[in-house]
């Protein structure tokens, strides 16, 4: 089937929702029915995304491939400044869990079909009526698009329980939009041959809903934090590095400050000794020497000539406890 499209199907349904998310920018983003991890891989690198969630039923799946959303060692080595919390769970979309409600966006790539009928209206119940997202991305076969699949006899899948025309689909989509306050635009990827589009659609069919402000629908289900339910079980939960962690932003102003305090003093030493690096090294033990020898006012004044001003003060406001937050503003 691949073939038949370029960029392959797989990527151009990704690239749609990466597009969309470059639009709206979401902060929580939850892919239902993850499986591989492969979109979550993609949208870990936009800056915007600080809770990214995964969810499939097939926990073997999650936990072979959990590493490629891990942080590598340049992430620790050079935190930035965005915050990124990225958690799997095992889980049927079917089921209500308390983790996932509030996102701004929530993505199904062609899951649905996977479902029994009964499922997808509990599917509808509980993306719509529980989760209550701002946006979710809908993804499913267009039937109407087989007859131009070569050798393709049946669905496309043997795992699919069905596989909806367009009309099928848009009937689907606008009774969840009635029921639980959302409004909807229909799209796809996947051309037809020039001309056909009418005809047959997109190879994948898309709805894209947003939430209704001010929505008040009967099969909207209250929020009851005495009530929580948590039926997805963890499986992977990481945090990336970042400098809005109080402790890695100590330890970066700490190894900052230490070593250019360092390279000052080297610097300053070379121009009084005039000499190498063993010069250096001589100059800096009798220097030492002489702090160690000194106390109170003398031994501050003799700190003094070994680190700069500037470096020494933001030494002893670190050593005295203040915030990072604060300390930045010596440096």
């Amino acid at each position: 089937m691949n073939p038949l499209f370029s960029p392959p199907l797989h990527s151009q349904r990704h690239q749609f929702v990466i597009d969309f998310v470059k639009r709206i920018k979401p902060k929580k983003v939850v892919d239902l029915g993850c499986n591989e991890c492969t979109l979550l891989k993609r949208l870990k690198f936009h800056p915007e995304i600080e809770l990214l969630v995964g969810v499939d039923i097939n926990s073997a799946v999650i936990r072979k491939k959990k590493y490629v959303l891990a942080p590598i060692p340049t992430d620790y080595l050079q935190p930035g400044n965005r915050q990124l919390s990225i958690e799997l769970y095992q889980g049927s979309v079917s089921q209500k869990d308390a983790r996932l409600r509030g996102f701004d966006l929530v993505t199904s790539i062609e899951l649905i079909e996977h479902l029994h009928l009964a499922d997808v209206e509990r599917f509808s119940e509980v993306v719509f009526g529980y989760m209550a997202p701002v946006s979710v991305i809908v993804s499913t076969p267009n039937s109407e698009f087989n007859p131009l699949l070569p050798g393709l006899t049946g669905f496309r899948h043997y795992d699919h329980k069905f596989e909806w025309t367009r009309a099928e689909f848009q009937s689907w989509a606008l009774k969840a939009c009635a029921e639980y306050g959302y409004e909807v635009q229909f799209t796809g990827v996947g051309e037809p041959p020039p001309g056909q589009l009418e005809r047959f659609g997109f190879c994948s069919q898309i709805a894209v809903f947003q939430r209704l402000s001010g929505r008040d629908y009967t099969r909207v289900l209250p929020s009851d934090d005495s009530d929580e339910i948590f039926s997805y079980m963890l499986l992977y939960s990481v945090e990336y590095p970042s400098l809005r962690n109080n402790n890695i932003l100590q330890k970066i102003l700490v190894s900052e400050v230490l070593y250019w305090a360092e390279q000052l003093r080297r610097g300053w030493m070379e121009e009084r000794s005039g000499a190498g690096d063993e010069g250096v090294e001589e100059c800096l033990s009798e220097e030492k020497t002489e702090v160690e020898k000194q106390t109170g006012e003398e031994a501050e004044q003799a700190l003094c000539r070994l680190y700069p001003e500037k470096i020494l003060r933001c030494i002893s406001i670190f050593q005295l406890g203040v915030p990072p937050n604060v300390f930045l503003i010596f440096l």
